[in-house]
């Protein structure tokens, strides 16, 4: 997207350096939040979805964010436009291809599958696309590609019950977690789906305190076995929490811009990003819905370095999302070691 809702200027040139270099992993970014307008352009074309402006340069304008209320009717649109094999793989081609020019070596990306199975498109069809794109990005830009299939609460446990039943018959292997959003009041309800998903070797990955509190997060915690947590600002809100947090070094994926366009956060300069790193929370930075919320990974980088963060502190961020990640051992020591040198060639002094 062209325009940003909320701008910063572009850091010094050392530190726009260092953040072109560091190879990032990206643990918090919903596939269906990615689609370029040009993508959604070709899709909408494809498949004649009227509520979608029938010129690009008209599609762009009303793709940039205004308020929530519009970002959900533009997300619906989306989804909307995402009917077969073959559209999946389109989606998915164009989010790996913005993601490596960020040189993001690896991603977890968040599968919307709940609202595409009550569409009527079957799972296998949303899986058979993804997977068949995600080895071609493999092939040509060398990233890597996970899936978090998730489902909302608005729809109560039958999402739940129904979201699971397809990932556990067709989700390929590449499937690393099970993960939950939506603006439902508590999590209750889905402990007992999110026990059978950590049985069948899911990890939970659910989202937690954007809104509602840090009592969201101590029932993901509590309740669901979270092993990472989607959004937990308001963690910040609870002193026993934090001090939880960080003394199991549960993760934790922060999404600034996103925070501040669903006004979980008034302004970005009151973001908590470095008063959370500053508690020692093991904190990883992340888009959420990067193109319909203006931005990419590395924007989030420099309005980190922009309400206050070091170079040293955007190498930790960089690190983070590495050992937070479900890339494996292996290719985990061979990054963390590749940030090491980045970190040393631009003068950065920080353990990784």
């Amino acid at each position: 997207m062209s325009s940003h809702p909320n701008p910063v200027p572009e850091a010094p040139a050392a530190v726009e350096a260092l953040i072109r270099d560091l190879p990032k992993a990206e643990l918090h970014v919903h596939l269906e939040g990615s689609m370029p307008a040009e993508t959604l352009f070709e899709l909408a074309g494809r498949h004649e979805v009227a509520t979608v402006p029938a010129t690009l340069d008209e599609l762009r304008s009303w793709y940039a964010f205004t308020d929530f209320a519009h970002f959900i009717e533009v997300y619906l649109a989306s989804v909307e436009t995402l009917r077969e094999e073959e559209d999946f793989a389109l989606l998915t081609s164009a989010v790996a291809e913005r993601l490596a020019v960020q040189n993001v070596r690896y991603a977890e990306l968040h599968i919307s599958l709940y609202t595409h199975l009550m569409r009527g498109v079957p799972a296998r069809v949303v899986f058979d696309g993804v997977e068949a794109a995600r080895r071609e990005a493999e092939r040509d830009h060398g990233i890597r590609l996970r899936w978090i299939p998730d489902f909302p609460t608005d729809f109560g446990p039958q999402s739940a019950e129904q979201t699971l039943a397809a990932v556990l018959a067709d989700a390929p292997p590449a499937t690393v977690g099970f993960g939950v959003g939506g603006t439902g009041s508590t999590l209750v309800p889905y402990a007992d789906v999110f026990g059978r998903a950590r049985a069948a070797g899911l990890a939970s990955l659910p989202h937690a305190g954007e809104h509602g509190g840090p009592e969201r997060v101590v029932e993901a915690l509590d309740l669901l076995a979270a092993e990472r947590i989607g959004h937990g600002i308001d963690s910040m809100h609870d002193k026993d929490l934090v001090a939880r947090l960080v003394d199991e070094q549960v993760p934790v994926d922060v999404s600034p811009t996103s925070n501040v366009c669903t006004r979980a956060v008034d302004r970005i300069g009151e973001h908590p990003l470095p008063a959370m790193l500053d508690a020692g929370l093991l904190v990883t930075l992340n888009t959420d819905d990067p193109t319909m919320f203006g931005t990419d990974l590395v924007n989030e980088y420099r309005t980190a370095h922009h309400i206050g963060l070091s170079p040293a502190d955007l190498v930790r961020l960089a690190a983070n999302g590495v050992r937070a990640s479900y890339l494996g051992a292996a290719h985990r020591h061979a990054l963390l070691s590749e940030i090491a040198q980045v970190a040393e060639r631009h003068g950065v002094s920080v353990p990784v």
